[in-house]
């Protein structure tokens, strides 16, 4: 007789289900753990990549013209500024060509000191010799320490009385919180800086120095048989024309960044990002959002406070629990707390009691021939008024009239041709402050436009 299968499961050893279930048991709860983790990412995929995570991290976002900020974050907390650093060395370096002092074709010798620099450096030994232009061209491109060392020391006389003028400078400038102690940026715990300093530092250059800010936008350069690339990635977006990068292990990855947008400039500073990949894409979408600020201003919409708008873009990207005014004073506390990252100022930076006479000296003789100028003459008020000349040109729109009125000052001192047209700075509808050069042909008005916009500075020609 033909048994029949049985149906019926097979018993199974307790011990061997026992020690399964445990083994179970044990994966499910990894598996967990995992899954936990995974959702951390999930609910916010970039928060390992937010460089606001970052206890390094400092940013400013800048009007160019009016100087509103429009965003920041620990822009005070003093920070390594790094290479950062060539962008004060090459505006010691502006003054001194716009006084006549240094020349574009004036030789520069490399001392030991310069040549011994860590690289990034030119390759350049003691006693070989590179002209003023092409060291500072390599510099604001390629960030050539032994090139910053040697401006310095033909300009200062050494490296270290250089630096005591950069942080005289720099407080003359308003950079309340920056002290220099070499033209590099090289560590040193001595030198910092703070992202709302460096924003000021932009701002000078473009104000002080627009027919030099050229330096800036540099991509290339040629020289001793070799291609020397800029380090700033975001010169290849539009708009983008400057400033600087900046590196060592102390700072982390910064960047200066200056974008113009149709009658728009912003500036960007950021400091403390991870790698570079990250401080690209972060100083992109700042620069983003702060020209949505603007187009939607002139939309119509009254945003007071663009900071608010900035919060809301990143949100997406840059998560932040919990209330974002509390979290920031958080943050900024605990940074002010850490006596470990930078040595701190223990009050006003105090350089060298001689160089410190020399500038006051050198302040004292350009305020006194300043004062002997007057904005208009005489010839100028008297001019008989041509009846085409029905047309102005604008070069600014600011919150305050007296911002409006000191821009008006500057752009004459940059563009003599200026000076025989009367100044007028009115309120508009929106309630900004235009400063305007009025009483000019058309013909006159383009011409002074093309010469301002050929320096890199906003102008537009309208009817007065």
């Amino acid at each position: 007789m033909r048994q029949k299968m049985s149906h019926t499961a097979p018993t199974r050893n307790p011990v061997r289900v026992a020690a399964k279930a445990v083994n179970l048991r044990a994966m499910l709860a990894t598996t967990a753990t995992a899954l936990a983790l995974i959702g951390v990412l999930v609910v916010s995929p970039a928060r390992a990549q937010d460089p606001a995570a970052s206890d390094r991290y400092a940013a400013i976002v800048v009007d160019a013209q009016s100087g509103e900020v429009f965003y920041a974050m620990r822009a005070d907390s003093p920070r390594y500024p790094a290479s950062l650093t060539k962008i004060m060395t090459l505006y010691m370096a502006f003054e001194e060509m716009a006084q006549g002092r240094l020349k574009p074709d004036d030789v520069i010798t490399l001392s030991a000191h310069a040549a011994s620099m860590p690289p990034t450096k030119s390759g350049l030994k003691a006693g070989d010799t590179i002209t003023v232009d092409m060291a500072m061209r390599l510099i604001a491109a390629y960030s050539a320490n032994d090139l910053a060392a040697a401006l310095g020391e033909h300009i200062g006389g050494s490296e270290q009385r250089f630096a005591a003028l950069m942080t005289i400078k720099a407080q003359e400038l308003g950079m309340t919180r920056s002290n220099f102690v070499n033209a590099s940026g090289l560590p040193d715990s001595r030198q910092v800086s703070s992202a709302r300093d460096f924003a000021v530092l932009a701002r000078a250059v473009m104000r002080d120095f627009p027919q030099y800010y050229e330096y800036f936008h540099v991509r290339s350069v040629q020289f001793n048989g070799r291609t020397y690339s800029n380090h700033n990635p975001l010169l290849a977006y539009p708009g983008v024309d400057g400033m600087k990068t900046g590196f060592i292990n102390a700072a982390g990855y910064n960047l200066v960044a200056s974008q113009r947008k149709g009658n728009h400039r912003l500036i960007a500073v950021m400091l403390g990002g991870s790698n570079k990949a990250q401080r690209r894409e972060h100083v992109s979408t700042l620069m983003n959002t702060g020209f949505d600020v603007f187009a939607r201003r002139e939309k119509g919409e009254q945003i007071v406070v663009a900071q608010n708008e900035f919060r809301s873009a990143m949100a997406p990207k840059y998560q932040v629990v919990g209330d974002s005014n509390a979290l920031m004073a958080a943050l900024d506390a605990q940074d002010d707390e850490d006596g470990t990252t930078v040595q701190r100022l223990s009050g006003t930076a105090k350089a060298p009691a001689v160089v410190a006479a020399l500038s006051k000296a050198e302040k004292a003789a350009e305020d006194k021939a300043a004062a002997r100028k007057t904005s208009t003459t005489a010839a100028a008020k008297k001019k008989k008024k041509d009846p085409d000349a029905i047309w102005a040109v604008q070069v600014g729109a600011f919150k305050q009239k007296s911002l409006a009125a000191d821009w008006a000052k500057d752009i004459k001192k940059r563009f003599p041709t200026l000076k025989g047209f009367e100044t007028d700075v009115s309120e508009n509808d929106a309630g900004r402050y235009r400063t305007r050069f009025i009483d000019m042909t058309k013909a006159e008005a383009q011409k002074a436009c093309k010469a301002i916009e050929a320096k890199r500075l906003d102008c537009m020609v309208v009817k007065s």
